[in-house]
């Protein structure tokens, strides 16, 4: 189900659009904050150890469950963060990401490369922030 109150400007004037995110995101409602996520699965395991897409595509349906825990679809996401150890698998994180968000609304997002993740097999950590709508009531 689409999240009818956010509001997506992909390219603010002056602003270069941006490459499958949108530069400002807007709504109003429930702010929910998911911590990173990374290729574990429900057993703590590694998905995909030197796979980054394997990976991202772990930790894309790992925030859909934490999504869904909040009541939270994709669509109502408004920022999403992601910690690559190398920015060459930016693009299997793209294409994961793909698979979840709505590409002609996509949420804002910043890719950072880092020197490590907290173990030394993980590739891809994403953070999330969604707004829900108000439940009146």
């Amino acid at each position: 189900m689409e999240h009818t109150g956010l509001t997506h400007i992909a390219a603010p004037e002056g602003v270069t659009p941006g490459a499958g995110y949108s530069h400002v995101v807007m709504g109003s409602g429930w702010w929910v904050a998911l911590s990173g996520q990374v290729a574990l699965d429900e057993r703590g395991e590694v998905v995909g150890a030197g796979d980054p897409l394997a990976q991202a595509r772990q930790v894309f349906e790992n925030l859909r469950r934490c999504l869904a825990a909040a009541g939270a679809t994709f669509d109502d996401v408004v920022k999403l963060t992601y910690y690559v150890t190398d920015t060459a698998f930016l693009p299997a994180v793209r294409e994961a990401r793909d698979a979840f968000v709505d590409v002609e609304r996509p949420p804002a997002s910043t890719a950072v490369q880092v020197a490590a993740l907290f173990r030394p097999e993980l590739l891809v950590e994403v953070e999330a922030f969604a707004v829900l709508p108000e439940v009146a009531g």
